[in-house]
């Protein structure tokens, strides 16, 4: 029996327009390097990955290639697809260019190209329980009381303790998210994240509780933020 293999789809297709950068956000420069640049070196390093599968616009594939990909020495990127409308189309257009590499329970693990914090320790766990059950999804709990707001007006105070913010990644055998992907397609459904398409469908999708330096590099505050955590694990003496 073959055993199970581990890929990355990673993707890298947003054009952040909250960041109010001249280029997408995800090739913004952290510490002289592209925040994807970053992203990739996590999965590239990590022994339990076989392979990653990025997705970015169709117009950038040239560029992503050579200025990431090629500059970066990242052998593992056996496949860079073009996104689609939305990031869910996106993960969809690398699933099916994942068919070529992943069988039915081989591990595909989620994960926004903007996330540079991920640790190969939450990769393993992940990976770890996503073998085992219907997905695994890495998360934190809720820091501040969240309210339920409709036309501006508070109508409800949901329990603290019941409520985890999504991150990435979000992992998940591959038959298991592949099906749920086609079924939201033939429904039209669009989700919020892709355990949300997984849930709808019954999974029973499992936290790995994550970490706060899990950043999603979304906003000009959020860059500041990044470049002191990465001053931080220089000055620890961690690897960047």
């Amino acid at each position: 029996m073959n055993a199970v293999k581990a890929f990355a789809l990673i993707p890298a297709a947003g054009m952040g327009k909250r960041m109010g950068a001249s280029i997408n956000k995800q090739y913004l420069l952290l510490d002289g390097r592209p925040i994807l640049a970053h992203t990739l070196s996590v999965f590239e390093k990590c022994p339990l990955i076989t392979g990653i599968c990025l997705v970015t616009p169709a117009d950038e594939i040239p560029y992503c290639r050579e200025e990431v990909v090629k500059a970066g020495n990242f052998s593992k990127v056996i496949e860079i697809v073009p996104g689609g409308k939305e990031r869910q189309n996106s993960v969809m257009n690398g699933l099916v260019a994942l068919e070529r590499h992943a069988s039915a329970g081989d591990v595909i693990l989620i994960h926004d190209g903007v996330r540079p914090f991920i640790s190969a320790d939450l990769l393993q766990q992940s990976i770890d329980v996503a073998r085992s059950n219907d997905g695994a999804l890495v998360a934190v709990p809720a820091k501040d009381t969240i309210k339920t707001v409709i036309n501006g007006i508070v109508v409800d105070t949901p329990a603290r303790e019941t409520l985890w913010q999504a991150q990435t990644p979000q992992s998940f055998r591959f038959s298991v998210i592949h099906e749920a992907h086609r079924k939201a397609e033939l429904d039209c459904f669009l989700g919020t994240d892709d355990a949300s398409l997984v849930e709808r469908s019954s999974g029973k999708v499992r936290i790995v509780r994550g970490d706060y330096h899990n950043i999603k590099i979304t906003t000009p505050e959020d860059l500041v933020l990044a470049e002191a955590f990465l001053a931080a694990q220089v000055q620890n003496g961690a690897p960047s």
